[in-house]
């Protein structure tokens, strides 16, 4: 698999990813996401700061555009790179993360990419999902710490999907299990640092709480 095939899925991905849905959401309702709440474009802030319905079409909007970046650059390359292609797919995801945490329009000040991440999940290793989701809906519900259960969605994701690889349950050679897996760690060590802040007030006992009041 050539280079060049790797940059063009993540340049696919990056583009799709530049769709800021809460961005444009807030903007259509006269008020700028980022200069309220935590700052962010992402479902947990424009669910904050916006209301429910916004969430969900954030969340919608977030999701839907990964999930679509990893369906083009798979009706893409397909044909010629089938033994590599869940590869190529996560570099599609990959890149819709980053274009929604950094889109250069926006100073590169985008979302933490957790609802974009799990379309990711969704569209190349749904296996992982069912985890991901039942340990976030209960972490969340116990907790309230919508951070805690994002952050565990990308430790969850990663470890499966090194057990299903490893497993053979995953259509990809051995020979490219291994960069599989270092794109994968590095969906989760950019939303473990995304996160950071959360990390030290979870850590202290500040974080805020979903449906509380900001600390």
């Amino acid at each position: 698999m050539e280079i060049a095939v790797r940059l063009i899925a993540l340049a696919i991905g990056y583009a799709l990813g530049l769709f800021q849905t809460g961005y444009i959401y807030g903007k259509a309702h006269g008020i700028d996401i980022r200069t309220q709440g935590s700052g962010n474009s992402g479902t947990t802030n424009s669910l904050r700061v916006l209301g429910i319905k916004a969430g969900l079409i954030t969340f919608v909007g977030d999701l839907g555009k990964a999930i679509l970046a990893v369906v083009i650059v798979y009706f893409l390359f397909r044909g010629s790179y089938a033994d590599s292609i869940l590869v190529i797919d996560l570099y599609a995801g990959f890149g819709a993360v980053l274009g929604h945490n950094f889109p250069f329009y926006m100073g590169f000040k985008g979302g933490k990419g957790i609802a974009c991440t799990s379309g990711v999940i969704l569209a190349v290793c749904p296996l992982a999902a069912p985890v991901c989701l039942l340990v976030f809906g209960v972490v969340v519900g116990v907790t309230r710490y919508v951070s805690l259960g994002s952050i565990l969605v990308l430790i969850l994701y990663l470890l499966q999907s090194v057990i299903f690889g490893q497993m053979g349950l995953l259509a990809i050679t051995p020979q490219y299990l291994p960069e599989f897996y270092i794109v994968g760690a590095c969906f989760a060590a950019m939303g473990l640092w995304r996160h950071r802040a959360n990390i030290v007030r979870l850590a202290k006992g500040t974080e805020n709480k979903f449906g509380g009041q900001k600390k």
